[in-house]
């Protein structure tokens, strides 16, 4: 070999060293932020005219495994989609309450307790006074549980309308990105740090519809949700949402009250398991707003409805028409309008003297025109006993006879099921999710291993250093012949 040859060797050598040095530097630097990928120099052997002349680096690879990264987004949609539903439950289960003295349940038991009180000395101004107060508290009892469930709907509403804004946002960084990444591979540029940001952009999107990464030319890729709609192709998605801001009990996407997702145009359905766009975070602020909430406000509608029902027909004073004990919004109950009853629950003005009505209409009608006989504990039982009696309840999931406190007991376990299941699986996506992260960290940045490599790299170096020595110091010698 002649000294040329070796100097060329050994400065590429050198050349290739200090790279190697600066890569490991800066995966070390880099250990602790998200969403770094780990970078190797990828090195070859740099020949002409046949012969072996040093090293050279190609490019820069980093090191992902995308399989687990595919696997760790769909996780992460599936997180996203159970915490929502979750969430949604738990709120419910914090309006009507447990056991406590405040929950639905508490309320129902304890007007009915009033109301044998009540029975038992009827003349006591008192006891009647804890009648309508108990009812008052059941009545409020039941709105705030139907306030809770509306105010969820709502806001999923605006929820949607934040992510789909996000959602679209996040494609359009994408797209340009792909631009720039592939103009920066083009002119023979590193763009390992714009792959990374595209990276979390592509994760932050995973998170509200789950996604798959497909790799198209000079460093571009596209987006397709697990359900096969294109976010990302070349061009991004139209995709649109209007939010419906005076959102009620009785809004449905079927009158037309709601507005759907579009994509490009399309309207989609993305209640239940998200269709199209699979199940994501998106999906499931959709299926709180158009399936579980309606489903739970017609439960407690029910229960609003059978409490006017009973309480209505114990009074032999009523007539057709007339509403009882308690009323929708101070009138009778309207076939015609049974969504949101709950929300609108009342106790009967007559029987409230703040309103000008008379607590004795609790003990002798509340269209009786005059006081009756105060010793009277007729209507106060009928009353209790209306509340036990078992009546045929065959919807809403419902089938069977049921008490009023039988009936509320289904409709509160029904949603402590709900959220129980809820809970469980969104601790099962979680902890998917948290194993795959950790089996992708796993493929991270080692510092142990890049202090080793720097200590060998160090050595390479000093090794290449000498050979230079030695050829100046061979070229000196020459000189000085």
């Amino acid at each position: 070999m002649s000294i040329t040859g070796a100097l060329s060797n050994a400065l590429s050598g050198l050349n290739v060293t200090s790279r190697s040095v600066e890569n490991a530097s800066n995966n070390i630097a880099n250990a602790l932020t998200e969403g770094f990928a780990r970078r190797e120099l990828e090195v070859t052997a740099r020949s002409y005219g046949g012969g072996g002349q040093g090293v050279r680096t190609v490019g820069i690879d980093r090191m992902v495994n995308m399989t687990l990264v595919a696997d760790r987004r769909l996780a992460d949609a599936a997180t996203g989609d159970r915490d929502t539903r979750a969430a949604f439950y738990q709120a419910l289960a914090d309006a009507t309450g447990d056991t406590g003295d405040g929950s639905l349940l508490a309320r129902i038991s304890a007007f009915s307790a009033s109301l044998v009180t009540a029975a038992s000395r009827p003349e006591s101004q008192a006891r009647l006074q804890d009648v309508l107060d108990k009812a008052h508290s059941l009545a409020a009892g039941l709105r705030a549980a139907s306030d809770a469930v509306l105010e969820a709907r709502r806001a999923a509403d605006a929820s949607i309308a934040d992510q789909v804004k996000t959602l679209t946002d996040s494609l359009a960084r994408v797209q340009q990105m792909n631009v720039t990444i592939t103009e920066m591979r083009v002119n023979g540029r590193d763009s390992s740090a714009l792959e990374d940001e595209r990276q979390r952009l592509v994760d932050g999107i995973s998170r509200i519809v789950p996604v798959r990464e497909v790799t198209r030319q000079n460093g571009q890729i596209a987006l397709f949700t697990a359900g096969g709609a294109a976010l990302l192709d070349g061009r991004v998605a139209d995709i649109a949402f209007e939010p419906e801001p005076g959102l009620v009990a009785a809004s449905t996407v079927a009158a037309g009250d709601l507005g759907l997702l579009t994509v490009n145009g399309t309207p989609l359905d993305l209640a239940g398991d998200g269709g199209l766009m699979g199940a994501g975070s998106l999906s499931a602020a959709f299926a709180v707003r158009d399936d579980l909430a309606p489903a739970e406000q017609a439960r407690l509608d029910a229960l609003a409805q059978d409490l006017m029902g009973r309480m209505a027909t114990a009074d032999s004073s009523l007539g057709a028409g007339e509403a009882g004990l308690f009323t929708d919004d101070g009138a009778a109950y309207d076939p015609a309008a049974p969504a949101g009853l709950a929300s609108r629950l009342s106790v009967n003005a007559l029987a409230d003297p703040d309103r000008g009505g008379a607590l004795w209409h609790l003990r002798d009608g509340l269209q009786r025109p005059s006081e009756g006989d105060s010793g009277d504990p007729t209507l106060l039982s009928a009353l209790a006993a209306a509340l036990d009696a078992r009546t045929v309840h065959a919807a809403n999931g419902l089938s069977g006879t049921f008490s009023f406190s039988g009936l509320a007991a289904e409709t509160v376990s029904g949603a402590a099921v709900a959220l129980v299941s809820a809970e469980a699986e969104a601790s099962f996506a979680s902890a998917r999710r948290d194993e795959l992260q950790a089996l992708i960290l796993a493929d991270g940045v080692d510092t142990d291993r890049e202090m080793e490599q720097l200590l060998l790299l160090e050595r390479a170096y000093a090794a290449n250093a000498k050979v230079v020595a030695a050829c100046d110091d061979l070229l000196q010698y020459l000189l000085e012949m």
